[in-house]
């Protein structure tokens, strides 16, 4: 739980700067790499910001639904192979 809500609200919080970014230097604007990375997210109108924000915190939780057994399994059986 800790983990994807950390990934979760750490993803979110990165998107919230970038398109903060995005909108104070539009010559250096990432925006086009949000709208192939975040499905259904268009420049910019409220419902779209919302949107992206919604499926970055879901990024982080699949991250962690995913990274965290994994790196359990991991270190389960290398501590396993270490004799620790």
């Amino acid at each position: 739980m800790a983990l994807g809500m950390s990934l979760g609200l750490f993803l979110a919080v990165t998107f919230i700067l970038c398109v903060g970014f995005d909108l104070l230097f539009p010559d250096q604007a990432m925006y086009k790499s949000w709208l192939r990375l975040l499905p259904g997210f268009t420049w910019l109108s409220w419902s779209s910001f919302f949107l992206g924000l919604v499926e970055s915190f879901g990024y982080g939780w699949y991250i962690a639904l995913v990274f965290g057994p994994l790196y359990n399994f991991f270190v389960t059986r290398l501590n396993r192979h270490s004799g620790a």
